[in-house]
């Protein structure tokens, strides 16, 4: 798959994901992904979307200033 934005290569890797909700932060890591070798954009799968979007609303009720949380910890959230 050609990147978008850079016409590059995109490589299956993992990234850290951040959600800035201005009263606190949530730090998703290790978060699969495809990301482009030569310039960084990166693209998630629709299942991917749905984890993350499920971890953050598991996190929203009961937030500090900040949580930091792994992926693969939460893929059943």
């Amino acid at each position: 798959m050609k990147c978008m934005e850079c016409n590059g290569t995109y490589i299956e890797t993992t990234r850290t994901h951040v959600v800035d909700f201005k009263t606190f932060i949530i730090i998703i890591r290790n978060v699969p992904c495809l990301e482009c070798s030569q310039c960084g954009d990166a693209v998630y799968t629709d299942e991917v979307v749905k984890t993350l979007d499920s971890i953050i609303d598991s996190l929203k009720s009961f937030m500090g200033e900040i949580a930091v949380v792994d992926y693969s910890d939460n893929k059943a959230a």
